[in-house]
């Protein structure tokens, strides 16, 4: 089992929001409106931890080991949505989000594959990773700051969590496995490394869920601000071109050493992917005695 391996590791390196958040550096004039309304809609997508955990566990009860380590990950990323909702609480109080604006994003999402949804999100905790390393050099208040480069590492470290459960069902669970596992990693994978090519932001929260809700069943389309996500990244943190490429390079580099195969482009990991359709070759009969 990796839960409790990964729950002592994690365990090891988890801060509290008391003594690790720098409260008393708060500069009131470091913090505008627009940007303490931003932090509001990440309060809200963060809280959709929850839904998404949910969907974890009702897709994976033939898999204990993976759904024990929900429970870390449930834990953490909840935290997350807290100590946004707790800056917003002690310095922008008039901003903290409703519980009813909170429980919009708790919705029931449509059963998935299981190892396409776990490579959706190592590749959403990598993007979200540098989202927030980014968003931590747009804000000048030294508090949020803080705040989102501590959620930036958390993610990377989600991220290193759940690819330890993609090298398990590559290597650890027979050759079936094996085979669905490759498929699932490099479609989505090629998906997810793409997202310059794509007009919307690719991101677990920003993808269709429901088709009975459809087309209002993003987690972003149940927020206040549907719209706000794109012009956060385009506009405000101007997440560029030069950022999508280093998610796009973290993501290629990853599946080149999971497939041990050597992945430079998304043109690369897309012809890899095509390969794994392409019937075996017949063996070579054995020759007559």
């Amino acid at each position: 089992m990796l839960y409790p391996e990964l729950f002592k590791s994690l365990e090891s390196v988890r801060w509290n929001m008391d003594a690790d958040i720098p409260w008393d550096k708060f500069d009131a004039s470091l913090l505008t409106d627009e940007q303490a309304q931003t932090i509001k809609m990440n309060a809200i997508t963060e809280w959709a931890a929850l839904p998404a955990t949910e969907m974890f566990l009702r897709d994976n009860r033939s898999d204990s080991d993976f759904s024990a380590f929900m429970s870390v990950w449930f834990f953490e990323e909840q935290k997350h949505s807290l100590v946004l909702i707790e800056y917003l609480r002690r310095f922008r109080p008039e901003l903290v989000p409703t519980e009813e604006e909170l429980h919009k994003v708790r919705f029931e999402f449509d059963p998935a594959p299981a190892l396409e949804t776990l490579m959706l999100h190592f590749c959403g905790e990598i993007r979200l990773n540098h989202w927030y390393r980014c968003a931590a050099q747009w804000h000048t208040e030294p508090v949020i700051q803080s705040i989102y480069e501590t959620i930036a590492q958390d993610e990377a470290r989600h991220a290193g969590a759940y690819l330890r459960y993609m090298k398990r069902a590559l290597h650890d669970l027979g050759e079936a496995s094996a085979q669905e596992a490759r498929r699932a990693f490099a479609k989505i994978g090629v998906l997810m490394a793409s997202a310059k090519r794509t007009p919307q932001a690719l991101h677990p929260t920003n993808l269709h869920v429901n088709r009975e809700m459809f087309p209002d069943d993003t987690v972003q389309s149940k927020l206040p601000e549907p719209g706000w996500l794109e012009r956060w990244l385009d506009e405000q943190i101007q997440f560029t071109a030069e950022w999508e490429n280093k998610v796009a390079g973290r993501i290629l580099h990853n599946l080149a050493v999971l497939f041990n195969k050597p992945f430079e482009t998304v043109q690369d990991l897309n012809r890899f992917r095509k390969s794994l359709d392409k019937p075996a070759a017949p063996a070579a009969s054995s020759a007559a005695a």
